[in-house]
């Protein structure tokens, strides 16, 4: 097992506490751990992140299950909408990383109408597989030309944990927040789930019904293998 979730802190706090130095923050939800149990790197970039986000129900349970610990989820979207918020009224910059140049141009247009004091800059990487090691000089340049207060990583779990864990001493940022959907959530390409589902903890339920065909192999399958490893992890490993 790579990754265990009683050996690792998982944030209890608000955001609002969230230390004003460099921190690498990642989430962790049901798939993200069950990838990590095959993924090394990527069980290592979440051991190594200094904040780890609760984002997802399950997970949740899972802390109070292990722990008996009471959190409550953070979502990469409400880190987004927290350093957004700040940084506005701030006057800070914000980087977006990932992504291609259409989501990019949106994202950039409607910071600017909700988020008019952010100055955004942003960077389309190549889509691939594994970067070159000239693409993340290239990536890491363009970020360091800025050095922003918040820089957030959209390229999807686990290859934007493991890029920002690789390169991460070489990043001059403030906060780097691994983020994933909520580019294009904020753009406009997918639409989050209603308040009142994220409310009661049925935001998996929305995006598993807007994408049955693609989502229900995660949620149906990945969060009943996520629990079953919680009691192996309960009743066993944690006796180690």
């Amino acid at each position: 097992m790579n990754l265990q979730l009683s050996k690792i802190f998982v944030y209890d706090n608000e955001l609002i506490n969230l230390p004003n130095r460099k921190l690498l923050i990642t989430t962790i939800n049901a798939n993200a751990y069950n990838v990590a149990q095959t993924d090394k790197k990527f069980a290592e970039a979440l051991h190594a992140s200094d904040i780890l986000l609760p984002d997802g129900i399950s997970v949740v349970f899972a802390v109070r299950i292990l722990k008996q610990k009471r959190l409550y989820k953070i979502a990469g979207a409400d880190l987004f909408q927290y350093e957004m918020n700040k940084l506005n009224k701030t006057g800070g910059k914000c980087f977006f990383l990932g992504s291609n140049i259409a989501t990019l141009n949106k994202i950039e247009a409607n910071a600017n109408k909700v988020y008019p004091n952010v100055k955004i800059f942003t960077y389309s990487p190549p889509y691939v597989k594994e970067f070159s090691e000239d693409e993340s000089l290239k990536m890491i340049s363009e970020i360091n030309k800025v050095e922003p207060d918040v820089l957030f990583i959209g390229m999807t779990a686990p290859k934007q944990e493991k890029w920002a864990f690789q390169h991460y001493d070489k990043l001059k940022v403030g906060h780097i927040g691994c983020i994933g959907a909520v580019f294009d959530f904020f753009a406009g390409n997918i639409k989050r789930a209603p308040r009142w589902m994220i409310n009661i903890g049925l935001e998996w339920l929305y995006r598993l019904l807007k994408e049955p065909r693609r989502m229900w192999r995660r949620y149906l399958i990945g969060n009943t293998k996520f629990m079953y490893s919680i009691m192996i992890e309960k009743f066993f490993y944690s006796n180690f």
